[in-house]
């Protein structure tokens, strides 16, 4: 009885922190709401372009390239994130961390070599 208890109030802050999740954003936006001044014109209702009327579409494309090389440096990065506390605690770790970062490093150049051979770093 006494561990149906305990998990409970596990639950319970868990639901705790959830409402105030919800609740802190809300009352924050509907607080900034009542506070700000309300003078609507015409003017706030446009585009924004340095205060120049809008003369075309502001929609620009860009080449999806740009998106595959900041999407291969954010797994890069997330790799050195990952690598640092395990270079900190290594000697606390043991061989068993040494083979998992192992596994881990060559599971991303498996990827890196993939990327590479299906040319998708190559930019012509």
């Amino acid at each position: 009885m006494e561990l149906l208890n305990v998990y409970q109030n596990n639950y319970l802050i868990v639901f705790a922190f959830l409402c105030l999740g919800v609740l802190l954003p809300v009352v924050a936006l509907y607080l900034g709401k009542l506070l700000r001044p309300n003078k609507p014109s015409d003017a706030k209702y446009t585009t924004y372009e340095s205060g120049i009327e809008p003369f075309h579409d502001s929609r620009v494309q860009f080449n999806v390239r740009y998106y595959i090389f900041a999407l291969m440096f954010v797994i890069f990065d997330v790799e050195t994130v990952f690598l640092y506390p395990w270079a900190v605690a290594y000697d606390k770790l043991g061989i068993f961390a040494l083979i998992e970062m192992l596994i881990f490093v060559i599971m991303l150049l498996i990827g890196l070599v993939y990327a590479w051979k299906k040319k998708v770093l190559r930019w012509n």
